[in-house]
């Protein structure tokens, strides 16, 4: 009689263990199902942001821009005798450089053809020059070896060192931000490290300033990649970022 209670007890808690690890296991699978949907469907979103960027970029660049200048160009051909009116022209044609140069600007932002046609660290540098920030902070962007080019890979790459790049001048009140870059037969490796005031990494997680780190998380997690943020109060800030070549 002891024995058949010893074998259904065990029998039973050998059934338990297998429920325990069946439902632990649907549980993960389902996990990991919701994890690969969610990746999904941030990529896709993206995707379709960047190529939207790239439309509204085209349309900037290729139709508003010469015919701004094409305006520009009939109001300085304007022969008037007052001289009232031809300082109204001058004026005119002022704030017609000024909207194309801000034209040129947000096409840029938008899509960086430096990007395309002479690599990542060419955009990093002209998209800095464009926001006209060197007097407030120095830029340092290297790279120890050369990088290949991969169009799908660095346009993520490079909206990652636009948020580290706004943050910096945002938040951190540094006077020198350096981002450098090393590749290998497995990975690229991109390090940025700045000399301002520092900040509280899971604090910012946490509240508003820390929709600046999602970005950058979301951002490399699309590349299978890894990104680790040391930073404190008064100690400056350090993004090491880690990005599969496979």
């Amino acid at each position: 009689m002891e024995e058949r209670i010893v074998y259904t007890t065990i029998f039973l808690c050998s059934l338990l263990a297998v429920i325990i690890t069946f439902f632990i296991t649907s549980i993960i699978r389902y996990h990991r199902r919701y994890i690969r949907l969610q990746r999904e469907r941030i990529t896709a979103e993206i995707r379709l942001l960047e190529n939207e960027r790239r439309r509204i970029a085209a349309d900037l660049h290729d139709s508003l821009g010469p015919l701004l200048s094409t305006v520009k160009l009939n109001i300085t051909s304007i022969e008037v005798p007052d001289a009232r009116d031809k300082l109204v022209i001058a004026k005119s044609g002022r704030y017609i450089d000024d909207i194309v140069s801000s034209m040129r600007q947000i096409s840029h932002n938008l899509l960086p053809n430096t990007l395309e046609r002479k690599g990542l660290i060419d955009a990093i540098r002209e998209f800095y020059q464009l926001l006209g920030q060197e007097d407030r902070m120095e830029l340092h962007v290297y790279a120890v070896n050369p990088i290949s080019s991969r169009p799908e890979r660095d346009i993520h790459i490079f909206r990652i060192v636009q948020e580290i790049i706004h943050n910096t001048l945002k938040h951190a009140a540094a006077k020198r931000l350096e981002i450098g870059f090393r590749e290998d037969e497995k990975e690229l490796l991109v390090l940025a490290e700045d000399n301002g005031q520092g900040f509280d990494v899971e604090k910012s997680r946490r509240n508003s300033r820390g929709l600046g780190l999602k970005s950058l998380e979301i951002r490399t997690d699309i590349l299978r990649g890894t990104i680790s943020i040391h930073s404190g109060p008064g100690k400056g800030a350090r993004y090491y970022i880690r990005i599969p070549l496979g």
